[in-house]
C-alpha cells in the first residue's frame, strides 16, 4: 500500500501513523484524566449537586443576575461593533489615500489604538468621566466599556479593511480610473463591495472578541454577564455551576455570532455569483449618468 504525498509534507508512512495514533490516544487519555481530576476535585467540594444547580430553574434568580447581566453584555457589544465597524471602515480608507499626511495622520490613530490594553483604556475612560462628568453617574461604566472597545476594535477593523481592499487585484483599479471614475466611486462601487465578502471571516473574528471583551466591564463595575454570575455564585454559595452556566450562555452567543455571519457571507457570495458581469458601457454610465453612450 503507498501513500500519496501531502502538498503541504511528506505522508507518514506505516510506522509514522502508528506512532500518531499513539501520540493522539496518549493525549485525549491525558485531557481525559486533567478532566477527571478536575471534576473529582469540586465534587469533594458538593459543587455538583442538584441543590447548587437549583437555583438556575428559579425565574427570579434569573431576572434578579443573569438576564439583566446578558442584557449589560449584549448592549456593550452591539454598540461597540457598530461603532467600531464605522471607525474601522473609515479609517481603513483613509488608510489608502493618496495624500501622504492623511495615510500618517490615520496610521498613527490605528497604531496607537491597536497598541493600547482594553482593560487599561476602559479603566482610564471610567476615572476620566467620572472627574469630569461627563455622562450621567449609571451610563458612566456603559460609556468607558463601549468607547474602549471601539477604539481597539476599531483599529484592528481598519486594517482589515485596509488589507481586505489591497488584496484585490489591481487591474479593476486601473481599469475603472480609465473609465473615468472617481476615487469615492471607485471604492463605493468596485472594491468595497468584493472587500467587505473577502473580509467577513476576520470582521466576525474580531466581533466575536467585542463580545467577549465587554467582560472586561466588570473591573469598573459594569452589570454585564460575567460580574452578574460571580454575584450568583456568592450568593447561592455554586461558583462553579455559575461560571458554567456563564460559559454556555457566552458560548451560545458566539455560536449565533458566527452563524448569522457565515449566512451571510454565503447570501453574498451567492448574489456575487449570480450577479451578470459588468459591461464597460454600465460602469461609464455608473461614473458620469448624463453621458450619452450613443454617441460616436
Amino acid at each position: 500500500m503507498t501513500t500519496a504525498p501531502s502538498v503541504l509534507f511528506d505522508a507518514p508512512g506505516p510506522k509514522g501513523r502508528i506512532r500518531h495514533h499513539i501520540y493522539s490516544v496518549a493525549v485525549v487519555a491525558a485531557v481525559a484524566a486533567f478532566l477527571w481530576v478536575l471534576y473529582s476535585g469540586f465534587a469533594d467540594k458538593g459543587q455538583f449537586t442538584a441543590e447548587k444547580w437549583k437555583p438556575f430553574v428559579d425565574l427570579e434568580v434569573w431576572e434578579t443576575y443573569l438576564l439583566p447581566g446578558l442584557k449589560g453584555t449584549v448592549v456593550a457589544a452591539l454598540l461597540s461593533i457598530v461603532f467600531a465597524l464605522l471607525i474601522g471602515m473609515v479609517f481603513g480608507i483613509l488608510r489608502l489615500s493618496e495624500h501622504r499626511v492623511v495615510r500618517w495622520v490615520a496610521g498613527a490613530v490605528v497604531e496607537v489604538s491597536r497598541a493600547i490594553p482594553v482593560l487599561i483604556l476602559m479603566i482610564f475612560l471610567f476615572a476620566l468621566f467620572s472627574q469630569n462628568k461627563v455622562f450621567k453617574v449609571d451610563d458612566l461604566a456603559l460609556a468607558a466599556v463601549v468607547i474602549a472597545l471601539t477604539v481597539y476594535n476599531g483599529s484592528v477593523i481598519a486594517e482589515i479593511v485596509r488589507a481586505g481592499i489591497l488584496s484585490l487585484p489591481k487591474g479593476q483599479t486601473e481599469a475603472a480610473v480609465a473609465l473615468g471614475m472617481r476615487k469615492n466611486q471607485l471604492m463605493r462601487l468596485i472594491l468595497l463591495p468584493q472587500a467587505i465578502t473577502a473580509m467577513l471571516p476576520a470582521l466576525v473574528s474580531q466581533m466575536v472578541v467585542a463580545l467577549k471583551d465587554s467582560a472586561l466591564g466588570y473591573q469598573i463595575t459594569y452589570t454585564e454577564i460575567v460580574r452578574s454570575g460571580q454575584q450568583l455564585g456568592a450568593a447561592e454559595q455554586n461558583t462553579v455551576p455559575s461560571l458554567i452556566v456563564i460559559a454556555i450562555v457566552m458560548i451560545i452567543l458566539n455560536s449565533a455570532l458566527t452563524i448569522f455571519a457565515t449566512k451571510l457571507e454565503k447570501k453574498l457570495r451567492s448574489r456575487k455569483k449570480g450577479k451578470a458581469v459588468l459591461t464597460a458601457d454600465s460602469i461609464i454610465t455608473d461614473a458620469a449618468p448624463g453621458m450619452d453612450l450613443t454617441k460616436k
